[in-house]
């Protein structure tokens, strides 16, 4: 399933950005790091072959390091590399753009005078935090904005900046009749997606607002990718940070992207959502937050098991239309909900079933059939995995029936032209607005016609100065 409707990749926001920004971005270590890890395999290696190497590289050269099948994939890094300014290339030659070269140099070396790698605290902490603290933390804040989202009231509020952010995102709507704010086709999406293509997806559109509230935007960057290269677990002086990455720590706690005790605290902890930004690996299981013990510890041997539980999927459909779900998540149950009809919850299962009711209320949220289907399938139980089609058949043509059931009618503004005294005055407005392209429909015998909103305007004058010549 494409998610192309909303940016969730950092290639495609870097790539927009101009030349001056990415010098200014690259003078910092930590960032050139992180964005080397952004890089796809081939184009890490064509890098740290570049490292030491002054002269420019001929095109040539480079072609001789790839066989013929990997040629597509090299045009496509050296692409990549640069639209990222990384590489600056001509028709035979190539070379690394000198102050990434250097500072990325000192990143993997330890040169340089920069901590763009933060501060640690050199006092101990009073009141210090550990590992399975920092997981519950970031577990709560982020499914609260989850919950939120699905219309769950298990968890507190976000605060008015992520609710702004859900809104300008258009993940969430304001709705026409209660004026609260509901989960939008977009929002749907952004559900199904891995929790750190989830994160990714909000700080791009955070990264959007800033640029509109004039924030220095290469602060911002540089504080995100020196995020992603902190020690889980560590905690780090505010000491180093500007006044703009200052005001950052504020949003990103209500993210629980870090855990900060006060606002006035003079230090901050990175929580997993941070450190994992741009490593490549999974973020936060859902799982920690249930299984965190009273000092706040995680059983490992638990979570490991949740997790393989979740990867294998916890759906059953049946031909009959129920639907069994073998979670005890409530944010999971929350998503259920959203298409289908619960009717019994037991410690570990929730049973429900799929009605044309329950359909028809994720529709008019601007969920479409396709969402719903897909939701299903990466969420089914192994043992509907071992099917092919994995969901049954006619459940997914019926869901897609009833969506076009939904969409046979399609409101267009128009206007309606009717009561005409004389046929021919109507007979001359009917030509008038076809050749015109903007009747929508008519009738003779009734005399009525309906124009559309564009072609309103012609018409109508068309019509008046007629009568006025009669």
């Amino acid at each position: 399933m494409s998610v192309d409707n909303f940016k969730t990749n950092i290639y495609e926001y870097l790539e927009t950005l101009p030349t001056f920004t990415f010098m200014r971005l690259f003078e910092k270590p930590a960032t050139c790091l992180a964005i080397f890890r952004l890089l796809p395999s081939l184009g890490r290696q064509i890098v740290m072959s570049l490292l030491y190497v002054q002269a420019p590289m001929p095109l040539n050269d480079l072609h001789t390091w790839v066989n013929q099948d990997g040629q597509k994939k090299l045009q496509e890094s050296l692409l990549k590399l640069s639209r990222l300014r990384i590489l600056e290339q001509n028709d035979t030659n190539l070379v690394m753009n000198n102050t990434f070269r250097i500072e990325f140099q000192n990143a993997l070396t330890g040169g340089g005078v920069q901590q763009s790698f933060g501060l640690p605290c050199s006092t101990p902490d009073k009141h210090a935090v550990d590992i399975g603290f920092l997981d519950h933390y970031a577990t709560t804040q982020w499914e609260a904005i989850l919950h939120y989202m699905v219309g769950t009231s298990l968890t507190k509020k976000p605060s008015r900046g992520v609710l702004n952010l859900l809104e300008r995102s258009k993940l969430m709507q304001s709705s026409s009749a209660t004026g609260q704010l509901q989960i939008t086709n977009k929002g749907f999406q952004f559900l199904l997606q891995d929790v750190n293509t989830q994160v990714w997806a909000f700080l791009l559109q955070y990264l959007d607002m800033a640029e509109v509230l004039q924030m220095d935007l290469v602060e911002v960057l540089n504080f995100l990718f020196q995020l992603g290269s902190l020690e889980l677990g560590e905690n780090y002086s505010v000491e180093t940070l500007t006044q703009t990455q200052l005001q950052m720590l504020e949003d990103l706690r209500d993210y629980g992207i870090v855990y900060q005790r006060k606002k006035v605290s003079k230090r901050y902890y990175p929580t997993r959502l941070a450190t994992t930004l741009t490593s490549g690996n999974a973020a936060l299981a859902g799982a920690a937050s249930k299984l965190s013990t009273t000092d706040g510890t995680v059983n490992t041997t638990e979570a490991k098991t949740a997790t393989e539980q979740i990867d294998q999927g916890f759906v059953i459909l049946e031909t009959n239309y129920k639907l069994y779900a073998y979670t005890d998540s409530p944010l999971q149950i929350a998503v259920l909900n959203l298409f289908v009809q619960l009717q019994s919850r037991f410690r570990n299962m929730v049973t429900g079933v799929i009605t044309r009711d329950s359909i028809r209320n994720a529709l008019m949220k601007g969920i479409t059939a396709e969402q719903i289907i897909y939701y299903m399938q990466s969420h089914a139980h192994a043992q509907m995995r071992k099917k092919i089609p994995v969901l049954p058949l006619t459940v997914i043509d019926q869901i897609r029936l009833w969506e076009m059931e939904r969409n046979r009618l399609k409101p267009t503004p128009s206007y309606l032209y009717h009561e005409f005294n004389v046929q021919a005055d109507f007979d001359a407005a009917e030509k008038y607005a076809k050749d015109l392209g903007v009747l929508l429909w008519s009738s003779s015998q009734k005399r009525t016609m309906i124009i559309s909103e564009a072609g309103h305007d012609n018409v109508k004058g068309f019509v008046k100065r007629r009568l006025q010549r009669n």
